[in-house]
């Protein structure tokens, strides 16, 4: 797709048969496949999110070092898209589908062998490598029994969907698999979920397409860069918060090191006959707006995947009481996805991005208005909002821009996808570490602002110390000790506030970028109303 040739014996390939109708059941079964495809590679990257914190005490390693376990995760997932579409094109769909959800099974079995942080690092990067064509089998297997005028308008949204809803999902149903707080529980559902995925692939084959030799040697160079480039960026945004920016030397070289290889992956790129991507035409206009969009939307959505369960692990909320909050937005995940597959339509989708635009805007900011006493339940509504435009958003960018490509010709659809899957992994990446650097600059400010109001001579911070004194005075006798607690707990109080206020500021920034987003694709539509009236009309033909 992405070479402007093929080998000669790629041309006495018979052509792709035509559409078949399936009947409904069959229809459905591999609707359902997809459906459960994609939750098993989304639930994968759900539940180690929302176990980094405790998975620590399971490896015997700190925080900090779990945290390289979403990078060794991620990391593959940002880069291979680049290179399984083409070894799809060149070894076959069916053979693509079955090693890929064979090797998926072998590394779930694998990790379960994984005892300390070590192991637990390769089996993760295995896992992450094991992933990433399981997106692609999810939009195939949705694809395949919809007739063409449907798959980009039905199918194309239920996919989206489906690979939306991991998250949110995986952290209301956490809790009900950790009952007794061991992670082997989570293995041995993701393995149980893999064995059903492989019965389901080897059940249900998906219509061979031709195949030709499209991997060049050149491709394995220029994939090295930007997987060397990818996994730096993935590496430092991960970790950038809880190293802090400039405390340690590496995130600086690192982040360097990565732009320079990208760059050199480029300019390798733009001299080569056939490249792995058509770079002039991903830096042309429409290109850069549609990636430029692509990337804040995902960069906005932080506010969804860092902002609500930082917070609440800020105020002290166990997962089962934040659970209800993520039935909700999962809920409203799978109502967006709906609600997209019902209106759209390529003259639509300017409009689905403005009520996209304004439902986050909105959400973002209830939210800027939280303090300590908040609660799951006051969340729901405006993180509902926020998961029904994830996808209400996401499928019609990618019907936009599978359209621009496909009229540019099928060599543009490969540099397409690959800008789309990406944008999606290193902006939700880059996001979540921003909002969480944000919050921790943000906190660190807020507390030495409320630091210098409260100083000892401060009446109404006296009385604040005696009041918790004497609700400490029925455990401890001692006078010192119950002053000294009082002022602990004071501190510890201001933490807490300042962490709220910082959280508060984030969100409300955020609303501000929807806003200004909303501003600028307004301004695009009026725009372009206004040289469609202006336009001289095209004489009639005889």
């Amino acid at each position: 797709m992405s070479e402007s040739s093929a080998t000669p014996g790629a041309a006495a390939t018979p052509p792709r048969p035509a559409f078949v109708p399936k009947p409904p059941l069959l229809a459905a079964a591999y609707m359902l496949a997809s459906t459960f495809i994609a939750l098993s590679q989304s639930l994968g990257q759900g539940f180690l999110s929302a176990n980094l914190t405790t998975l620590g005490g399971e490896l015997g390693a700190t925080q900090t070092e779990t945290m390289w376990l979403m990078v060794v995760f991620m990391a593959p997932r940002a880069v291979l898209p680049l290179m399984l579409i083409k070894i799809r094109m060149q070894f076959g769909l069916r053979r693509f589908a079955e090693v890929s959800i064979i090797v998926y099974v072998a590394v779930a079995l694998l990790s379960l062998l994984a005892t300390d942080l070590r192991s637990a690092l390769v089996v993760e990067l295995l896992s992450g490598i094991a992933a990433a064509p399981l997106s692609t089998l999810a939009f195939l297997y949705m694809l395949e029994p919809l007739p063409p005028e449907k798959k980009l308008t039905i199918g194309l949204p239920l996919a989206l969907t489906m690979i939306s809803l991991g998250t949110p999902l995986a952290r209301a149903i956490n809790p009900l698999i950790l009952t007794d707080g061991s992670w082997t529980n989570i293995l041995m559902l993701k393995l149980g979920m893999s064995m059903i995925c492989l019965v389901l692939v080897y059940r249900l084959p998906l219509v061979a397409a031709e195949t030709m030799k499209v991997i060049k040697g050149m491709d394995l160079v220029s994939f090295g860069l930007i997987a060397a480039s990818f996994g730096g960026f993935v590496a430092c945004f991960t970790t950038g918060a809880t190293y802090w920016w400039v405390e340690v030397p590496w995130l600086g070289q690192a982040i360097a090191a990565s732009i320079a290889a990208l760059v050199l992956a480029l300019v390798i790129e733009l001299h080569r006959r056939t490249p792995l991507l058509d770079v002039r035409w991903l830096t042309s206009p429409a290109m850069l707006h549609l990636t430029a969009a692509l990337l804040i939307f995902r960069i906005i959505l932080s506010e969804q995947s860092s902002g609500a369960p930082g917070l609440f692990q800020t105020l002290g909320f166990a997962q089962e009481q934040v659970a209800p909050l993520f039935w909700a937005i999962a809920a409203a995940t799978l109502g967006g996805g709906i609600a997209c597959a019902l209106v759209l339509r390529p003259d639509r989708v300017p409009f689905i991005h403005v009520g996209a635009l304004l439902l986050i805007a909105a959400g973002a900011g209830m939210d800027a208005h939280s303090n300590s006493g908040l609660a799951p339940r006051d969340l729901i509504l405006s993180q509902s909002l926020i998961g029904f435009a994830s996808t209400l958003f996401l499928p019609s960018a990618m019907a936009t821009g599978l359209l621009t490509a496909l009229s540019k010709g099928p060599q543009y659809l490969l540099s397409f996808i690959i800008v789309f899957l990406s944008s999606q992994i290193l902006g939700g990446t880059i996001g979540a570490g921003l909002f969480r650097s944000i919050v921790t600059a943000r906190t660190a400010a807020h507390a030495e602002w409320i630091a210098e109001e409260l100083t000892t001579g401060d009446p109404l911070v006296s009385a604040r110390i005696s009041g918790l004194a004497q609700q400490l005075s029925a455990q401890l006798t001692d006078a010192a000790q119950l002053k000294a607690q009082a002022a602990a707990q004071l501190a510890a109080t201001v933490q807490r506030e300042a962490t709220v206020a910082a959280y508060n500021d984030v969100f409300a920034a955020i609303s501000f970028l929807a806003l200004a987003a909303l501003a600028v694709l307004t301004g695009h539509i009026l725009l372009n109303f206004l040289r469609a009236r202006m336009a001289p009309p095209v004489p009639a033909a005889h």
